[in-house]
């Protein structure tokens, strides 16, 4: 199983590989595509993106000296024309300069890219939802190597679509980065922190009325409080616990480290750490993390050993008792505490 991470400076390349990464991602956004359309919607971040071609050559260069490959995220929801064929002469571009694999989510683009590119040089972002085994045929049809499945996807659904199109290769997440709504069907954008970050995020004050004439009882109105609470709660949970770590600096958020032994075992070739736009220290931490329990998982050990190893390295036992930091809760059902 492949540990997949993220980056947004060239110096990071070699420190998630020394640490463990076996490949790595990246966003590409040039000036003259921000000059052309004025927005910064190559993919889905408008940061944690590399800005130059040099940028890019240099990170291609030291993924191949690292031993590791490098992915170009092409995710955007959608493209105009003129963007789409932009962003393909940014893929030729990209694997012309020894770039592994694309990462996108527009089946229009991933068409268009399957007939100038070398064969199974194509990963399907999880923006694209496909979730079942005829969307992963369809995204193998039109030239994918690998679908990177949705955030919310079972651990019994990723393994039945690796299982039942075993010549394309599966991905999930594993550490950092939840969705309020669900990727592909998301409802907002990703706004920079300086302009207000997520809309999603956004702190709305709930006035509760009735319909008609009666008022609303004690009890009721508690229970809406109550309500209220525990959404902001979970939202702290999807949005990585605030970025907050331990004192080893060990990421909190959004996890499945208790499920690698049943992701491996099913059949999943890698799993995914989320977070471009995240600080290195976090993403060096993700990688020990997942490199930390896969390496345990791969030498034999399983079930309530591998739960108690995930929970305790940051240790996070009181987070995960919430059931809201865990991708994978059905894991968490079956734990003891």
């Amino acid at each position: 199983m492949r540990i997949v991470a993220p980056i947004s400076r060239v110096e990071e390349v070699a420190l998630l590989a020394r640490e463990g990464a076996n490949e790595l991602y990246c966003g590409f956004v040039p000036d003259d595509w921000v000059g052309r359309f004025k927005v910064r919607n190559a993919n889905r971040r408008p940061s944690g993106n590399l800005r130059s071609l040099r940028e890019l050559e240099a990170a291609i260069s030291s993924a191949r000296q690292s031993g590791c490959t490098l992915s170009l995220v092409l995710n955007a929801q959608s493209y105009s024309d003129e963007q789409l064929e932009a962003a393909v002469e940014m893929g030729k571009l990209f694997i012309e300069r020894g770039g592994d694999a694309l990462i996108a989510s527009d089946l229009g683009l991933i068409s268009e890219l399957s007939l100038h590119l070398p064969l199974r040089r194509i990963h399907v972002s999880s923006v694209a939802t496909c979730r079942n085994g005829s969307a992963a045929r369809l995204c193998r049809d039109l030239g994918a190597s690998r679908l990177i499945l949705p955030r919310d996807v079972t651990i019994e659904e990723a393994c039945e679509i690796a299982a039942e199109v075993p010549d394309l290769e599966t991905e999930v997440f594993i550490l950092n980065d939840g969705c309020v709504f669900e990727e592909g069907a998301c409802s907002t954008v990703h706004l920079p922190q300086r302009m207000g970050g997520p809309i999603c995020l956004d702190r709305y004050v709930s006035d509760y009325r009735p319909r008609g004439a009666r008022k609303l009882s004690v009890a009721l109105c508690q229970s809406l409080r109550e309500n209220d609470q525990e959404y902001e709660k979970w939202l702290w949970y999807r949005f990585s616990c605030g970025f907050t770590t331990n004192e080893q600096g060990m990421a909190f958020g959004p996890c499945g480290l208790c499920a690698l032994p049943r992701l491996l075992n099913g059949g999943v070739a890698a799993v995914k750490i989320a977070g471009r736009e995240a600080p290195t220290a976090r993403k060096l931490a993700s990688v020990r993390m997942v490199k930390a329990v896969l390496d345990r998982v791969e030498a034999g050990e399983h079930g309530e050993e591998i739960v108690r190893l995930a929970q305790n390295l940051r240790p996070s036992v009181e987070h995960c008792r919430t059931g809201y930091m865990c991708y994978y809760p059905e894991v968490l059902r079956k734990a003891v505490y």
